[in-house]
């Protein structure tokens, strides 16, 4: 399967992930998710990204966005 059908399928999930986690619309995430520095890893076919899970580039997507904040993994609840 082609990297562009891959990523064809994965990004709607990983922005209705978005989406859900931080209460905005889809549009507001997909803004969010193609500004992040994830979204271009993705872009990125060295990376090997558009591989993995919409769950796993949705977890790095949230801790790029913890990062930006500030909030340390220990700080964070369970």
């Amino acid at each position: 399967m082609s990297h562009v059908i891959v990523k064809t399928l994965l990004i709607p999930r990983v922005i209705n992930l978005i989406a859900q986690r931080y209460q905005c619309s889809e549009e507001e995430a997909c803004d969010r998710f193609y500004r992040s520095a994830t979204c271009r890893c993705l872009d990125d076919a060295d990376t090997g990204l558009y591989g993995q899970s919409a769950l796993y580039i949705f977890s790095l997507y949230v801790a790029e966005e913890q990062r930006a904040a500030g909030i340390a993994n220990e700080d964070l609840q369970p």
